[in-house]
């Protein structure tokens, strides 16, 4: 396809390795940038669009941009394959899940103080690019009492409003022309991520685009979560099939059958009360050592699922050529997970490769938006602007 008439179209700031592109080109946006400034995440997004056949479509037409930092984002600059699309056509969606550490609960919430807060530059592209729609995702702990001025200070920039300026004074922003449909929670257990992750995102449409329309809210699209045990089953297996034979051989089925079992009575004993899903996947500073599952309560978590978050198994081929077994599968506090099993409990396609060392991709997964998440709002948005479209096209 050639044209983007019958197309939603989304630029991405803050792309990682790409969960909230996968998720919006899933409910059919077609993504005319994607902006990452980590080497290996850029990396990642380049192998995967540059290969899989569904996205043919951005092969032809979406700007990968070696790694760069979004201030220094320039459409004009950097735009070489669809910067005639955007002139032409103007832009559907701009999306961007901007770092979480300046909200985060690990971190020291130091918000717009925070050098890494990119609100501001993600409000400024708002006015550069004027999209139709806007999606914002962040950590639920932007959502806390403390950044509640902050919140205002963001949400007047886009629909124009009063806020609590720095001096404890009340101001008054024009906006941007845009009506903030929403700005909550989804816990992404409820959309089948075997994983407790909730994000708060913020969905805005521009004004002219809204009008008399109505948008809805994402509901859940799984009433009973997914379990780590329904998830990792057929990949654990699949790690530990090797070992069933040999001098292993009865460790080997003795550990999967320990790990099956604590899995299986995780989730028979949270029935009904948010089931075996795996604690938050974090993808960890790069200021500190190598992966982990997190910090000591998640730790503990993991040990009831039966699994060691002590730190990140090498994947099948590597365990076999370097000899790992012992620690990757044969542990005392059971099975480490590999990139790939963090990766489903992130809800990737099972096709979506990683690049970089495995500390290197672990992060990429763990710092990720889980693509079944994005495709939820995703979907949400685009019936908004498709029965916008409808409307227009009435009106003609």
């Amino acid at each position: 396809m050639t044209s983007t008439e019958s197309e939603f179209t989304s630029i991405e700031i803050c792309a990682g390795a790409g969960g909230q592109a996968i998720g919006l080109h899933q409910a059919g946006f077609r993504h005319l940038a994607l902006v990452e400034i980590d080497p290996h995440a850029a990396a990642t997004l380049r192998a995967n669009v540059g290969t899989h056949e569904a996205w043919s479509w951005e092969k032809e037409h979406c700007d990968v941009l070696p790694p760069t930092d979004v201030k220094e984002f320039d459409t004009a600059k950097h735009l070489e394959k669809s910067g005639e699309l955007l002139r032409r056509e103007g832009l559907d969606l701009l999306a961007g899940g901007v770092p979480c550490p300046p909200f985060s609960h690990a971190g020291r919430q130091l918000g717009k103080d925070d050098e890494r807060d990119l609100f501001p530059r993600m409000l400024e592209l708002v006015g550069d690019l004027n999209p139709r729609a806007v999606m914002i995702e962040n950590v639920r702990g932007i959502m806390d009492p403390k950044f509640s001025d902050y919140r205002d200070w963001i949400a007047a920039q886009l629909q124009g409003g009063k806020y609590r300026g720095e001096d404890g004074h009340e101001a008054y922003a024009p906006g941007l022309g845009y009506t903030v449909c929403k700005w909550d929670v989804l816990e992404a257990s409820n959309f089948g991520v075997p994983q407790l992750r909730p994000r708060a995102i913020l969905v805005a449409i521009r004004n002219d685009v809204l009008k008399d329309l109505k948008y809805e809210w994402p509901t859940p699209t799984h009433e009973d979560p997914v379990s780590v045990a329904v998830a990792l089953e057929p990949s654990m297996y699949k790690r530990y099939e090797p070992y069933f034979e040999g001098l292993l051989a009865e460790r080997a089925r003795d550990a999967y059958e320990k790990w099956l079992q604590a899995a299986t009575k995780r989730d028979a004993e949270l029935k009904g009360k948010g089931g075996g899903i795996a604690p938050t996947l974090v993808g960890g500073s790069k200021k500190h050592g190598g992966a982990d599952l997190g910090p000591s309560r998640a730790k503990a978590a993991w040990k009831l699922l039966g699994v060691s978050g002590l730190g990140v198994a090498n994947d099948a081929e590597t365990c076999e050529k370097k000899g790992t077994e012992g620690r990757d599968l044969l542990g005392d506090d059971g099975p480490m997970l590999t990139v790939r099993q963090a990766a489903i409990l992130q809800g990737f396609p099972e096709e979506w490769e990683f690049t970089g060392g495995k500390t290197a991709q672990y992060r990429q997964v763990g710092n990720a938006f889980p693509p079944p998440v994005a495709a939820a709002v995703g979907r949400s948005i685009i019936d908004v602007l498709k029965a916008a479209r409808e409307r227009d096209s009435r009106r003609r």
